[in-house]
């Protein structure tokens, strides 16, 4: 499948936090199970520490990796 320069997906990685990707999208689960999501930008969390798997709800923030201190 190719898209047009408008048509593609972006992902926006960032340090300390979720992936974000602009939506609307559909998220397939490693278990298949696919979450859909109408957001213009969906928050996708990379630690998952999150009670809502696979999107994110910011739990990231309450726990500090121990090279942070």
């Amino acid at each position: 499948m190719s898209f047009t320069s408008e048509q593609r997906p972006r992902v926006t990685l960032t340090n300390d936090g979720p992936a974000l990707i602009d939506g609307p999208v559909d998220l397939v689960t490693e278990d298949g199970r696919t979450v859909h999501c109408d957001r213009f930008v969906v928050a996708v969390c990379t630690c998952r520490r999150s009670s809502i798997y696979p999107l994110c709800d910011t739990s990231h923030r309450r726990h500090r990796r121990p090279d942070d201190d």
